[in-house]
C-alpha cells in the first residue's frame, strides 16, 4: 500500500470524500456533522493523504493543525471495497508519525456514537486514543465523542 500526500484533484478521491460526507450525514444528527467538504480540506492548515494499491484508491485521512503543538484527525475513510485490510490503521499510523515529526504534543478527533462508529473507535483506541473533553470549538452532545492521544 502506497500512502501519499494528495491535492484532492482526482475523481476517485472526490468520490470517496462525497461518500464520506453522505455517510456522516446519514448516521449523525444534522447539528452534529463536522466532516469537512472538499473546500474545507483544501485550506493551508490541512494535509491530506491517500492510500493506494496500484491505481486503486483504498482510503483517505487528513491532519488539521490546530496550534503549533496540536493537530486534529479529519476525514478518515476507507473505501468500502478495502474494509478490514488495514487501510485505516496504515493511514492513522502515517498521520501519527507526521504529527510527531511536526512536534505536536497532542492529536485529537471528534466522532460520533453508535454502531456505525464502532469500527473507527476501535481503530483509534488500538493506537492509544482516549475519550476526553471537547476541543477546538466543538460543543459536546449526547452523540459526539472526543478522543485524544498524547504524543
Amino acid at each position: 500500500m502506497d500512502i501519499r500526500r494528495d491535492d484532492l484533484s482526482g475523481q476517485q478521491v472526490q468520490d470517496l470524500l462525497a461518500a464520506h460526507l453522505a455517510g456522516m450525514q446519514e448516521n449523525s444528527p444534522p447539528d452534529s456533522v463536522y466532516a469537512l467538504d472538499l473546500s474545507g480540506l483544501r485550506t493551508p492548515d490541512v494535509s491530506v493523504w491517500t492510500a493506494w494499491e496500484g491505481t486503486d484508491l483504498c482510503g483517505i485521512g487528513a491532519l488539521k493543525q490546530l496550534s503549533p503543538s496540536t493537530g486534529e484527525i479529519k476525514s478518515m475513510r476507507t473505501d468500502a471495497r478495502h474494509l478490514r485490510k488495514g487501510v485505516g490503521l496504515a493511514i492513522l499510523d502515517h498521520i501519527i508519525a507526521v504529527a510527531r515529526e511536526r512536534g505536536y504534543r497532542r492529536l485529537s478527533l471528534e466522532t460520533g456514537s453508535g454502531a456505525e462508529f464502532e469500527a473507527a473507535l476501535t481503530l483509534y483506541r488500538k493506537r492509544g486514543f482516549e475519550n476526553g473533553e471537547p476541543f477546538g470549538g466543538y460543543v459536546s452532545s449526547d452523540f459526539n465523542q472526543f478522543l485524544h492521544l498524547e504524543l
